[in-house]
């Protein structure tokens, strides 16, 4: 088993879609506790922005930062958690299933 603090993001969670494409998603290879750090830091101001936007009605704008900074933490938190979660044991069938047809 691998020491939680050697395990990294997989980069399988995106974020931010047009229709059913996204914009974005989380990378790859980015260790865990700094994704989690990260990801509270991006909360944390995205609290901060909706707390502007309940008492500054003249523009939306911080409800519009608080939403993407949202999605963002999300998406990183939501990474970590695929990282750590179990993935159950593949069959053999579903191997061959992935495997390059041969020519």
């Amino acid at each position: 088993m691998n020491n939680q603090s050697d395990l990294k993001t997989i980069g399988f969670t995106p974020f931010l879609y047009n229709s059913d494409q996204a914009f974005f998603s989380v990378r790859s290879g980015i260790p865990i506790i700094d994704a989690l750090s990260q990801s509270s830091d991006l909360l944390y101001l995205a609290k901060s922005f909706a707390e502007d936007a309940a008492f500054i009605r003249d523009t939306d704008r911080h409800a519009w930062a608080a939403h993407y900074l949202t999605l963002m933490g999300k998406a990183l938190l939501d990474d970590v958690i695929q990282t750590l979660t179990p993935r159950p044991p593949r069959t053999k069938a579903e191997s061959e299933l992935d495997a390059p047809e041969s020519m």
